[in-house]
């Protein structure tokens, strides 16, 4: 037997409408063990309801479906070292997902299927992956050996062709192995060559020989196929390091040493780093094998890599051509490995984004069973879960195709529950309404059944935004981008997943409205890149004698009007400034009222749908009287004096008014001076019998905030305490044997029926809180509203100086170079026009309406204290994963 659900529970009509969050019910699912998995994975595509967590006491690790999670977290973990493997090899994915096996339920044979390809795939690409990086090693090594090989046979050439007596050379060494003054060695390169860049060497090969007795062969002339019977260590390093290895071994063995290196021109492909290295390869002659032992311990430790070569020519020769002829055999088993392992990676990139939205499926579809409770002598899941009420029947049809699926006889059953508990808060939106809903929620998430704003942003942002940002030629260019944007939106998808265009893609609707809002106030400033436009009859008319330049003209009033918007007269006019300002600051003023008036009747519907009428009679109404006996005074003053002729004269010519009274000064006597007009700000007759008056009922409306509400709520609560009513204890739901659902053990729900303790101190501090920041918001709010016309002033007068510094001198040019001139300077002026006055004025006028909306309208209505409802979605889990 089902109970009703929240909004049942409260009477509420199933309506969906973006005025208010869908009405929610607390559902609980019964679900068999033998559909459990279909039944979570088929509401997991349909995306409608929120699972609570049943099992918040127990650990992730005691959960009854932690092995099959950590099993598709080790897939998952497979998975991405096939996908970084393709990426690495360079192998193209295919953007291809197979919607027959991805999109349907699957069984347990089709995901053991699934994981046996994958461990295949896997083991395969790890051997070929092995087996090629042990081959690249291997193929290093070579290369290596061969730059040795080759190197030290030249240096061993070069030695044994410019060898010299000994005796003779001995005479002009000293001691410390350096040349003597005067000899003829002394100038000689010391191994008998020219040093060039690549090659270099380090201490003195004669006096190694003279101290170890080394005993160089000549007799056969400088073949290189002569032998030298010298004690040495050879090998490659790095380019970067040979310098240090230079310097260490000349200190470590104290100048006793002989070093040559030169630089491998081409770069060494080494696996063990990111790209090409560049090295060189070295011979050390040093004088014992104590000496070389140092050596070759120091040059290891500096990453060199050191390699056998052999004191005989011919043997050297020997090993370089069986070297070059193993490093063309590799080469060529290289290949094959590579064109063996592209293959197995290209037979996977076109299955790997199936596999991984299964995988991520299934995964979170363990995810959402470790959420039930599980009833071992039933065999049954237990679920709850949050959905809309109008979204059950869709709920049951998602349960029988689940059911069939799994091919069993047992359904599972949907039981709406009874709950006082908060719903989450959701609200159905669209691709349009969806970026203003945005807006909103970057504020607070409405709370369930609260009015949401959501609905009134639609048009009062743009508009707001449009005040600021009024020209018709940046407002069509904004319109121009953001209609692309909606245009080919499906072609622009891609713009959704990077990380800095998301923000104009997913508000391209709110762009697109702005700048159509931008476009009609535009019209209305008769503004467009800062020129007038004359649709209509301008109502003055300039004199056809101006009096030659730096002469001061008036310009004649017609008896007729400009028909809509600013007279483009005002454009030429000296004092155009002063009149927009002051048109544009009542305009603030006025519109400004008008939203803050909206926000607080907003309080109305809020009190009728949560049943609390004293916030209609001693919040509502005190709050519209207290604003609109200050604020809404003022905005009738300048209706009135918008609407009256100041300069009009009677029969006789005399001025029927006086002049125009400034209302600010009006506004401040008001307060300073109540019950006393001066003759010179006098507006109409009992003007200061009604400002007394207002005045008197903006002051009675500040207690009624701060004490009514407080002291009906503390006599209610009284009267009850009074009746012998006190806390409802805690309500607890178990089910019986005998119930409809077969015997089926239901959870225990504990509902918390009771509300918190009465507490007279805190409602009244409350009250007062709301009461202060009320009073002293309707001013700081009122004044808040001119950035409307300060930001207007400010685009106006920027797009202005824009034109006249950098495109109209262009037009003003003769001669030949007028045309080159006018291109150069419409590109300056149109490029700095979509980059300032577009972008960051357009930034900075949107950031101000987000704040109007957020500070100025919200708080007079909203508290914004919901929780976002968040469905089981395979769409949204899979859309995150992307991201």
């Amino acid at each position: 037997m089902s109970s009703r659900g929240w909004g049942m529970l409260r009477g509420r009509p199933k309506t969906t409408s973006i005025f208010r969050s869908e009405v929610m019910s607390l559902v609980q699912l019964y679900i068999p063990s033998d559909v459990a998995r279909f039944t979570v994975s088929q509401l997991g595509e349909m995306g409608l309801v929120e699972f609570r967590d049943l099992n918040a006491d127990v650990s992730a690790f005691q959960r009854s479906f932690v092995s099959d999670v950590r099993r598709f977290d080790e897939i998952e973990r497979k998975l991405r070292y096939l996908r970084l493997q393709i990426e690495r090899s360079d192998v193209d994915v295919y953007d291809f997902l197979d919607e027959d096996f991805a999109g349907r339920s699957r069984g347990p044979r089709d995901i053991d299927e699934m994981e046996e390809r994958i461990n295949a795939h896997e083991s395969r690409v790890l051997k070929l992956t092995a087996a090629y990086k042990s081959l690249q090693l291997k193929h290093l090594e070579l290369v290596e050996n061969k730059h040795v090989l080759e190197e030290v046979s030249s240096l061993f050439s070069e030695i044994t062709g410019r060898q010299q007596p000994a005796v003779a050379r001995s005479a002009s060494i000293g001691r410390s192995g350096a040349a003597l003054p005067g000899s003829r060695y002394d100038t000689a390169p010391l191994l008998g060559r020219t040093d060039t860049s690549s090659r270099r060497s380090i201490g003195s090969m004669d006096a190694a020989r003279a101290g170890d007795g080394l005993d160089f062969d000549v007799e056969a002339g400088p073949s290189i196929g002569h032998d030298i019977n010298v004690g040495f260590i050879t090998g490659v390093i790095s380019r970067d390091r040979i310098s240090t290895l230079e310097r260490v071994l000349w200190r470590s063995l104290r100048g006793n040493m002989f070093l040559n290196y030169v630089d491998i021109e081409e770069p060494i492909h080494d696996p063990k780093q990111d790209g090409p290295v560049y090295k060189s390869a070295f011979i050390v002659f040093a004088h014992g094998e104590s000496l070389r032992d140092r050596a070759t311990k120091i040059a290891e430790s500096l990453g060199a890599t050191l390699y056998h070569v052999d004191s005989s020519a011919e043997r050297r020769q020997e090993e370089l051509i069986d070297t070059m002829s193993r490093i063309d055999d590799l080469h060529q088993i290289l290949e094959n490995n590579n064109v063996a392992r592209i293959n197995e990676l290209t037979s996977v990139s076109e299955q790997i984004n199936t596999w991984f939205t299964v995988v991520r499926k299934e995964k979170a579809t363990y995810h959402t069973l470790n959420l039930c409770n599980y009833d071992a002598n039933r065999n049954c899941l237990i679920a709850e879960g949050w959905c809309a009420t109008n979204d059950i029947a869709a709920v049951q049809s998602a349960l029988h195709i689940a059911t069939e699926d799994a091919g069993s006889n047992v359904p599972t059953v949907l039981q709406e529950l009874r709950t006082t508990k908060e719903p989450p808060t959701f609200i159905r939106t669209n691709r349009f309404t969806d970026g203003f809903q945005s807006i909103v929620d970057a504020y607070g998430v409405p709370k369930a059944g609260e009015v949401n704003p959501g609905l009134f942003t639609c048009i009062t942002f743009p508009f707001l935004f449009a005040l600021m940002f009024g020209d018709l030629g940046h407002g069509f260019l904004m319109t121009l981008c953001a209609g692309l944007l909606c245009f080919y939106e499906r072609k622009l998808v891609w713009m959704a997943k990077d990380e800095s265009m998301r923000m104009f893609y997913s508000g391209r609707y709110i762009v697109l409205l702005m700048g159509i809002f931008s476009m009609y106030t535009g019209f209305l400033y008769n503004d467009i890149f800062s020129r007038a436009m004359g649709f209509f009859a301008s109502g003055w008319v300039w004199p056809t004698d101006t009096g030659g330049e730096g002469v001061t003209v008036e310009a004649t009033k017609l008896a007729h009007t400009y028909a809509i918007g600013i007279d483009p007269a005002w454009h030429h006019a000296n004092n155009s400034l002063l009149f927009t300002n002051s048109y544009k600051m009542k305009m603030s003023i006025v519109l400004g009222v008008i939203h803050m008036t909206l926000g607080i009747c907003l309080q109305v519907p809020n009190a009728l749908h949560f049943k609390k009428r004293i916030n209609i009679i001693h919040v509502f109404v005190p709050q519209i009287i207290f604003l609109f006996s200050i604020f809404g005074y003022l905005v009738f003053t300048i209706l009135f004096k918008w609407s009256t002729d100041w300069y009009a004269r009677d029969a006789s010519g005399a001025l029927t008014h006086i002049s125009p009274p400034s209302l600010l000064n009006m506004l401040i006597y008001m307060f300073l001076s109540p019950g006393n007009v001066s003759e010179s700000e006098r507006m109409f007759r009992g003007q200061a019998a009604l400002q007394t008056f207002l005045l008197l009922m903006a002051l009675v409306c500040v207690p009624w905030m701060l004490l009514v509400k407080p002291l009906i709520l503390r006599r209610e609560h009284r009267k009850i305490i009074s009746e012998g009513y006190g806390r409802i204890s805690t309500h607890v739901r178990v089910s019986a044997e005998d119930d409809v659902m077969g015997g089926a053990v239901v959870l225990t729900e504990q509902e918390e029926m009771e509300e918190d303790d009465f507490d007279f101190a805190d409602i009244m501090i409350n009250q007062s809180i709301h009461t202060i920041e009320f009073c002293l918001n309707s001013i700081s709010n009122t004044a808040s509203y001119l950035r409307l016309w300060a930001l207007s002033l400010a685009h106006a007068q920027l797009s202005e100086v824009l034109w006249t510094m950098i495109f109209l001198p262009t037009l003003k040019m003769s001669g030949a170079t007028q045309p080159v001139a006018i291109m150069c300077g419409f590109s300056v002026w149109f490029g700095l026009t979509f980059c300032i006055l577009i972008g960051m004025e357009g930034l900075s006028a949107f950031l101000h309406a987000l704040r109007l909306h957020w500070v100025e309208f919200n708080n007079k209505f909203y508290d914004g204290t919901g929780v976002k409802f968040e469905p089981f979605s395979f769409k949204a889990i899979l859309d995150e994963a992307e991201e």
